[in-house]
């Protein structure tokens, strides 16, 4: 079956999002573009990094080119940073990879399937007819700094660190390696 390349050149939002509760999250990106909504699932750590590099990536983007994200927005309403429903993952992600568009001024961030096979850098950002299947998203530097801000928060929603270990806590506590394998109640 041919690779798809799913592109959004400038959608309407892009957004990190989970479904469960704390300790038991799935975490999902997704794109919507008017009616069409695109959801990818992946690891928390994938969600952190990608917001960490992008931040990095408009931090480099400014120093070297001296494009600027737009002022600080105004606040989104909390309806525009929640999932669309129903999440249908399209794919699981494993490589994740960012540019910088010059021409266009915008970060482009690209979503590759999780593959058996081991997927070269010259992959991303390709339109091959081989290779896994891709979500490619623009953004202008203003859009990807707010992503990048909303999946931090969506990162740390979760459950909070034992101050010891630094392990997520349970609402009924966890074993804390530092205390020698006793039982630590929940913080309150």
């Amino acid at each position: 079956m041919p690779r798809q390349i799913h592109v959004f050149r400038s959608p309407d939002r892009f957004l990190a999002g989970t479904v469960g509760q704390p300790g038991e999250r799935e975490f999902f990106l997704q794109v919507v573009d008017g009616r069409r909504v695109l959801s990818v699932k992946c690891e928390k750590q994938q969600v952190a990094v990608l917001a960490d590099r992008l931040g990095s990536l408009i931090t480099e983007v400014a120093r070297r080119f001296g494009a600027q994200a737009a002022a600080e927005p105004a606040p989104i309403p909390t309806a525009e940073l929640t999932l669309s429903t129903p999440v249908d993952a399209e794919f699981q992600v494993g490589t994740m990879g960012l540019a910088w568009d010059g021409e266009g001024s915008q970060v482009i961030v690209e979503l590759l399937a999780l593959s058996e096979e081991e997927v070269g850098e010259e992959i991303v950002l390709e339109d091959r007819e081989e290779g896994p299947d891709a979500l490619r998203v623009f953004l202008s530097l203003s859009e990807a700094r707010d992503f990048a801000q909303h999946a931090e928060k969506v990162v740390a929603a979760g459950r909070p660190p034992c101050p010891l270990c630094n392990n997520p806590l349970d609402a009924d506590g966890h074993i804390c390696p530092r205390l020698n394998g006793y039982h630590r109640g929940a913080i309150g």
